[in-house]
């Protein structure tokens, strides 16, 4: 099956959560998977994989995490030309702009090359039951394209 690469940035926990989630429906579904926080990886590790994920949260008004800028910038250079892609994050709807993070990530992507495999998912906050049904039909649909 395809490998994948889970690459995310998180402060509380809730973040790295929902990146296991997904991780843990794809390796069901028998696919690899690799899962790495975005400080210990290059964008261009995802050269080497089928299936690219981030997964990252919001910071104040709108900002991506600092900790992730530097891979969000670099992700622009990388040709991820038959590449699957899918962005997932949490958030809290508190503030005006819920999970931007997830929305400036597949703008990103889409310089890469690469194509969409599944509508994002945003999290409010932590993962709850629906939460988790939607992050692992995520899942199923990006690992549909393998099928």
């Amino acid at each position: 099956m395809a490998l994948a690469k889970i690459v995310y940035a998180s402060m509380t926990g809730n973040t790295e959560e929902i990146a296991d989630i997904v991780a843990s429906k794809l390796e069901e579904l028998g696919h690899n998977v690799e899962v790495d926080e975005c400080t210990t990886v290059d964008a261009t590790d995802f050269e080497d994989v089928d299936i690219a994920i981030v997964a990252s949260y919001t910071y104040g008004d709108g900002d991506l995490p600092d900790e992730i800028v530097d891979f969000y910038e670099d992700l622009q250079d990388v040709d991820l030309s038959g590449k699957i892609f899918g962005v997932i994050g949490s958030g809290d709807t508190f503030y005006d702009y819920f999970c931007k993070s997830v929305d400036d990530f597949e703008e990103q992507f889409a310089l890469t090359g690469a194509q969409k495999g599944a509508d994002s998912v945003k999290v409010d906050l932590s993962a709850e039951d629906e939460d988790i049904e939607n992050l692992e039909a995520f899942a199923e649909k990006i690992s549909s394209h393998f099928n």
